[in-house]
């Protein structure tokens, strides 16, 4: 599918959901479903930069993924150690892009806390496209964690403004989310850029993470391109 340049999103957030069904379906562990899972990763990766996509954000582990059980957590972190040393290495190699994550990485196992600052610093003054991996992440967390910071700086309650809020998220100098794609058949955000995506526009398609295709993803932005975004307002016919 042909993508014009114009009306790229500069932001698409995408939630990347049914590993699990899809190795189910299969009669695999739900393990291999997650491998499979972060291949597709690295076609959307390579899709976006493409077509000019400034921001792409990854909604690679959930807050509330820590709750899986420990075999299955255990292994997740093992993938996304797998993927930073290999996959990250070697997309830094072949493509210019700056990697920045969000999320709590406290929570996070000290390698892993490692290999991602480690990579954001030899990064940070490229000038590709910015690559956001959601992990350990919670939108609702992340507002709490930037209320926090706000009240910790002694900012009178009056002078907290959305401008001061947005300053203070993990997605701090970020553009708003245009775009966010969620793949397996579910309807709802699941606590991902609440805040960041106010206006975001959605793609929802019945296809699994692990068969979604760079041509799916590029006809999610093209369903993007036609559509009219009015932000509250009213467009030229008058029509809410």
């Amino acid at each position: 599918m042909l993508i014009k340049g114009e009306k790229i999103p500069a932001h698409i957030g995408v939630i990347m959901d049914g590993n699990g069904r899809w190795a189910q379906m299969r009669g695999l562990s739900r393990v291999e479903g997650h491998r499979q899972g972060a291949r597709r990763t690295r076609d959307i990766i390579d899709a976006a930069i493409n077509i000019g996509v400034d921001v792409l954000t990854l909604y690679a582990f959930s807050i509330e993924n820590w709750n899986r059980p420990k075999m299955e957590v255990d292994t997740l972190m093992g993938l996304l150690e797998h993927y930073l040393m290999d996959e990250v290495e070697e997309l830094i190699r072949e493509r210019a892009i700056i990697f920045r994550m969000i999320g709590d990485r406290n929570r996070l196992p000290a390698k892993i806390q490692e290999l991602v600052k480690d990579i954001e610093t030899r990064t940070v003054n490229n000038e590709g496209m910015i690559l956001v991996p959601a992990i350990s992440y919670g939108g609702k967390d992340e507002v709490i964690r930037a209320f926090r910071k706000i009240i910790d700086s002694g900012t009178p309650v009056e002078d907290i403004d959305d401008k001061m809020v947005d300053h203070n998220l993990d997605t701090s100098g970020l553009p708003p989310v245009d775009l966010i794609i969620r793949t397996s058949g579910e309807k709802r955000v699941s606590n991902f850029l609440l805040w960041q995506g106010a206006y975001a526009e959605f793609y929802f398609t019945e296809t699994l993470w692990p068969d979604f295709t760079s041509e799916e993803f590029l006809q999610a932005i093209g369903d993007y391109q036609k559509r009219e975004r009015r932000y509250g307002e009213i467009n030229q016919g008058g029509i809410i």
